[in-house]
């Protein structure tokens, strides 16, 4: 793999083909391919994509011998790709607002650590040249900037502080939004932090069932958990609220909302 980040974003994009866009690019998703978003592991990914086309992985595969996948997906193979390289880098869940214009949409990025300006930076290795012009973006998207990306934890504050209004956050595709969306990709960020990059609908304890009576002690982990995850991390100490936080540690056994309903998926044995 080559150590330019634009290069990785570059392979990547030429291995994933994500459902929602496949019209965009003339492509059509086959029924019996739909279950590839289902694949949670980069390890199993990689054997599918192999499975798909045996060329080496820097050899851009034509629509149709490309792995389904969402943004979640791009997201954690470049992360993998950074790691072996030795980059720090970490999946980013929360809320792009560059898809549609007044909303802030379901979505994951990765988060790298940039040696050169000595910070951490966001880089959306889905939006290739197509979706750049589709949408009209107007920033890099090796360097997105935090008010386009919200993490999970900013979205939960700017909400919770009265900021920014929950029906504004979701996913338009299927038409859900709200707070307990926000508050779902939180937990799902936090998780994240904690390298376990679950799938975009799986779900697992109290908090994120849809309509929780929330407490004030919910409400305060939350806010806390939020200050948290949306700062320059401290691994010690989010590594050590997600261990001791039954509330946000993921189960040997979570629940799948997949099409068709929710299944319970032991995590250990996918």
């Amino acid at each position: 793999m080559p150590p330019d980040i634009g290069a990785l974003c570059e392979i990547v994009q030429g291995l994933v083909l994500h459902p929602f866009w496949a019209p965009q690019y003339g492509a059509q998703v086959p029924k019996e391919r739909e279950e590839e978003v289902q694949l949670r592991h980069v390890s199993k990914m990689l054997a599918r994509i192999h499975e798909l086309d045996v060329r080496p992985l820097r050899e851009p595969r034509p629509l149709e011998k490309r792995l389904i996948g969402n943004c979640r997906d791009f997201t954690v193979l470049l992360t993998s790709m950074l790691r072996h390289q030795g980059v720090p880098a970490r999946a980013r869940c929360g809320f792009a607002a560059y898809f549609l214009r007044g909303r802030y949409e379901d979505h994951w990025v990765c988060e790298r650590w940039d040696a050169g300006k000595g910070r951490w930076g966001l880089v959306d290795a889905q939006l290739d040249g197509l979706q750049r012009k589709v949408t009209a973006i107007p920033f890099d998207p090796l360097d997105v900037p935090r008010d386009q990306f919200l993490v999970g934890g900013a979205a939960w504050r700017m909400c919770r502080s009265g900021q920014a209004d929950p029906d504004r956050f979701g996913l338009s595709v299927i038409n859900e939004s709200g707070i307990w969306w926000v508050r779902q990709n939180l937990i799902r960020d936090v998780a994240a932090l904690n390298k376990m990059e679950l799938l975009p609908w799986d779900g697992w304890g109290p908090l994120m069932n849809m309509d929780p009576e929330n407490t004030a002690d919910d409400l305060a982990l939350l806010d806390n958990v939020a200050d948290s995850t949306r700062r320059d991390i401290s691994f010690d100490e989010i590594v050590g609220v997600y261990q001791t936080t039954e509330a946000l540690r993921v189960p040997p056994t979570i629940r799948s909302y997949r099409p068709g309903g929710g299944v319970l998926v032991q995590i250990a044995s996918e």
